[in-house]
């Protein structure tokens, strides 16, 4: 059984759409946790509404490849998200595999792009490192050996010490 790390966002509805994302995922696999949702600014094209996060521990038996493509693909469909150009432009769910076991490789998402795993955005961005973390708070970054609890005070504290604020607060 493979333990894999599913890091949710929305901005569009919201509300109703990381909700129904959760429950999506609870009737496709085995949710075994999901975290805090927290609201966060959006990164890159500022001026759109706030995003919501959260983090869903997921056991499975699938690839990768199989999670992208049947699972997070029915969920982006059944909620109607919209791949704009720009990657930050807003959206009904935005769902990434964060975390798959301790392993470090790449994958194939269907569309011909090759993805990282563990994701880019866990050592880059609060908002996917703070929620991960409340699920796996002692677990090793991959690639860091850093925990993921760790990691998350060093990223907020980062920003905190740039802005002068915390980039995020709890729903």
């Amino acid at each position: 059984m493979n333990q894999v790390v599913i890091a949710l966002g929305s901005n569009i509805e919201k509300e109703q759409n990381l909700p129904r994302a959760i429950e999506l995922l609870r009737e496709m696999c085995e949710v075994t946790a999901v975290s805090p949702i927290y609201e966060t600014e959006p990164v890159g094209l500022l001026n759109q509404p706030n995003f919501w996060n959260t983090a869903v521990l997921i056991h499975t038996d699938l690839t990768a490849s199989q999670i992208k493509q049947q699972i997070i693909g029915s969920i982006e469909t059944q909620l109607k998200r919209v791949r704009q150009a720009d990657k930050n432009a807003p959206r009904t769910i935005d769902a990434d595999i964060v975390l798959f076991n301790d392993a470090v490789f790449a994958y194939d998402g269907g569309d011909g792009r090759s993805r990282p795993i563990p994701d880019p955005d866990l050592t880059k961005f609060p908002h996917v490192a703070i929620p991960v973390a409340d699920l796996l708070p002692n677990f090793p970054h991959p690639q860091t050996g850093e925990s993921l609890g760790e990691l998350a005070k060093r990223l907020l504290d980062e920003v905190v010490k740039e802005y002068g604020r915390p980039p995020l607060k709890r729903v």
